[in-house]
């Protein structure tokens, strides 16, 4: 894409000595809303603008009967600027609403500026504040109003503005044509990535063991008999205090049929006599140099464990923990907030312990631990145990739900397969992500580019 915006050549020259420096402040008048507070928000009245609003258009508005100054009234086409939290300009372009507290209405001086030229050149100034030292807050980012309307720009003659606007977005509708085809593609591969799963935990990613084994004209161990076998290892592997007492077995009803040579079973069938699931209580704090690793919900996505920001804890603290330290190849599930994400534990991390709102589920050795974090991670499981969860603060799961899940079970040499070719098939749909997350941050980095070249002096280019 050419940035050749309105080269120096193509303008007047006399025009283009006409550029002038102006603070924000000399562009109009930037009116602060109105400090609403959550007791004037009710279910009548007149819609509250708030910075979700402006980010997010299908977020619902606030509505309250407050009486407030008619100049905090915004009707459509008002132009907005957040300078909190979220630092961007907007056009307004819903119903006439009120002006919450962090915005700005903007009433520019038509004499300096347009309407429309002032969005982008507002859109640019606010691009070189965050990364100046006018960003303040490390939770919610803000510029203050003084530094704000301080900020210098470059205007051109009234007469150039429409140019330069029209110019500029000729190029953003380009850009903005490609920008769909990036979000086309991702959401393709986000259903491609759903489809896999479904695909495997369906037995239809690979040919099932029993397809093979008629066509081969072998026998075969089948689920049913994995799972006895699994049964009767923990029956003579117990040592535990009392009598043994065997595993609740997976209730059945209303269970889709599985494929031949599969069975039913559920988690706890699938742990190791000594080793029933845990979730963890330990609480990350600041990280203690060279202390032991803690996996948190933040490090388990994708059926993976993100090594790279573990915090460190103290050993003597981890040590009293030891029902959720791991050994590798448990599978992590989170219980807190977003539920369901799964990762398998890798043997790098054997030693390790887990954090509050971790469960771990141990499984024993006759069984692929991948192949039972695919089962949960298909996007019907996360919806099956989201539905189990209950609202506190934040939506939790108990690991009782967890121990009872039912898992299906197919052949071991089946598992393997299945393992095998789900882990293909999305290897490549991330490589594919992270071309695309390349993109999308080289598409903002041309937004910027096309109104630097816009919006500059032309002299300063020369």
């Amino acid at each position: 894409m050419s940035l050749a915006l309105l080269e120096p050549g193509a303008r007047n020259r006399n025009e283009a000595t006409a550029w002038r420096w102006a603070t924000l402040g000399e562009t109009g008048r930037y009116i602060n809303g109105v400090a609403f507070k959550p007791a004037d928000w009710i279910g009548e009245g007149f819609p509250i603008i708030r910075i979700q609003n402006l980010t997010d258009p299908a977020k619902p508005l606030n509505r309250t009967t407050r009486k407030v100054d008619a100049i905090y009234k915004v009707e459509p086409g008002d132009l907005l600027v957040s300078w909190s939290a979220t630092l961007d300009a907007f056009i307004w372009n819903r119903e006439p609403a009120l002006l919450n507290q962090h915005i700005f209405k903007v009433i520019p001086d038509e004499s300096v500026v347009t309407k429309r030229f002032l969005f982008y050149l507002l859109r640019l100034a606010i691009s070189y504040m965050i990364k100046s030292e006018h960003l303040h807050g490390s939770t919610m980012k803000h510029i203050n109003r003084r530094p704000f309307l301080a900020h210098r720009v470059a205007i051109p003659p009234l007469e150039e503005q429409p140019r330069i606007v029209a110019e500029t977005e000729k190029q953003f509708t380009r850009l903005d044509a490609g920008v769909a085809s990036l979000k086309r593609v991702h959401v393709e591969l986000k259903r491609y990535r759903a489809s896999v799963l479904k695909a495997a935990c369906e037995g239809r990613l690979v040919p099932t063991e029993a397809e093979l084994a008629r066509k081969e004209n072998r026998s075969y161990e089948t689920g049913e008999e994995l799972l006895q076998r699994i049964l009767q290892e923990r029956r003579e592997n117990w040592n535990g205090k009392g009598k043994y007492k065997e595993s609740a077995s997976a209730k059945i009803v209303d269970l889709p049929q599985l494929p031949e040579g599969w069975t039913w079973t559920t988690v706890q069938q699938l742990n190791p006599a000594d080793r029933p699931c845990a979730y963890g209580v330990l609480q990350p704090g600041p990280t203690v140099p060279g202390g032991i690793p803690i996996v948190r919900v933040g490090n388990i996505n994708d059926g993976k464990v993100d090594q790279i920001d573990l915090k460190l804890i103290s050993p003597k603290i981890a040590a009293q923990y030891p029902r959720t330290k791991l050994q590798g190849g448990e599978v992590a599930i989170s219980l807190v907030g977003a539920i369901g994400r799964t990762a398998v534990i890798p043997q790098t991390l054997a030693g390790a312990n887990t954090a509050r709102a971790v469960g771990i589920m141990p499984i024993t050795k006759a069984v692929n631990p991948h192949w039972v974090e695919i089962w949960f991670r298909n996007p019907r499981k996360i919806a099956e145990m989201t539905s189990k969860s209950h609202e506190v603060a934040r939506k939790t799961l108990n690991l009782e739900d967890v121990r009872v899940a039912v898992v299906a079970l197919p052949p071991k040499a089946e598992q393997e397969r299945i393992v095998a070719e789900v882990e293909r098939g999305l290897s490549v749909v991330e490589e594919m992500e992270l071309l695309l997350g390349t993109n999308f941050q080289r598409t903002g980095a041309l937004h910027r580019s096309i109104l630097e070249r816009a919006f500059t002096d032309p002299k300063s280019r020369e």
